[in-house]
């Protein structure tokens, strides 16, 4: 499941930090934001504190720790007091501050894509080790969002070629700036379209990597806040039991992977059984060990196509 990080908080404004007749210190500021997040339902309240007071300070997240007695400025008290009440109503903080780590790479981020979560990082993992001997891979991201999975593999794979494809304009444009920003622009061709139909009859490829809508249309509502008021429901929606677009490439990919080529998924938690049971429908498919992401919950299916 793409999790949230925290419930709604409202009426939440946090007065405290905008008084002006006492010393609002970077450490006194980072202990009384904390608690106050905590205690409205924060899973991560002191890094989120920290991001978004490095944020408004544009500092690197270590100076706090070496600035603890250094007064921050009533204008930067104000911007960080509008941060945590929009946190305290359950934005998430990537999209506060416009930015998300993944894969040792900073990725833009806004409401346009789904945030990039380091559950995601084993598709790269796998993908980069499926075709780690291979001289100028060929390879198709679907759903490309941010780009984080194309951009973070083509990244530490210089010799990699991509197609990178997104439903989403919007989502297409913010890709682009960062594979341009990341340095890798010139080896992703970010391409409008609907699952594998932008690369339908070309030569087949390498592989097929994706992070597919993959939650059920039914447990839309039944989401974090945080995740089902804020990320783009395209990204989360797979449909009446979650597989409609996780089956779509199952099929298409049997047409556009050369043999040998590798087609890599991201998975709910729960769907290891029912993803691995579609791809063992199709005799040009064997399977891979399931992967299990640090938590020990099935993360990503990698089958490849046989013949």
């Amino acid at each position: 499941m793409k999790n949230g990080r925290v419930e709604p908080m409202t009426h939440a404004t946090p007065s405290p930090p905008a008084q002006a007749d006492d010393l609002w210190t970077v450490g006194r500021l980072l202990s009384w934001t904390t608690d106050f997040l905590k205690r409205r339902g924060s899973e991560s309240p002191r890094l989120d504190t920290e991001v978004m007071l490095a944020h408004v300070l544009d500092w690197q997240r270590v100076r706090l720790y070496t600035h603890f007695e250094q007064e921050v400025s009533q204008s930067a008290r104000t911007a960080f007091r509008e941060l945590v009440r929009r946190r305290a109503e359950g934005a998430p903080v990537a999209y506060l501050v416009g930015r998300k780590e993944f894969y040792s790479l900073t990725f833009t981020v806004s409401p346009a894509v789904l945030i990039p979560r380091p559950e995601s990082e084993f598709v790269v993992v796998e993908y980069l080790e499926q075709t780690r001997n291979l001289p100028s891979p060929r390879a198709v991201d679907v759903g490309t969002g941010s780009g984080c999975l194309a951009i973070a593999a083509a990244h530490h794979q210089p010799a990699a070629r991509f197609v990178a494809i997104d439903l989403s304009e919007d989502a297409l444009t913010l890709a682009k700036q960062n594979a341009a920003r990341l340095g890798v622009l010139d080896r992703i061709d970010f391409r409008h379209g609907n699952t594998l139909e932008p690369v339908a009859g070309e030569a087949p490829f390498d592989a097929i990597i994706s992070n597919p809508p993959y939650i059920p249309t039914e447990a839309i509502e039944q989401l974090e806040p945080g995740v089902r008021d804020y990320e783009p429901r395209t990204a989360l929606d797979g449909g009446p039991g979650g597989l409609a677009v996780v089956n779509r490439l199952i099929e298409q990919s049997a047409q556009l992977l050369k043999p040998g080529g590798h087609l890599i998924l991201e998975i709910g938690s729960d769907q290891a059984e029912p993803v691995r049971a579609l791809i063992g429908a199709h005799e040009r498919f064997c399977l891979a060990p399931t992967v299990y992401d640090h938590a020990h919950h099935p993360r990503v299916i990698r089958a490849t196509k046989i013949g």
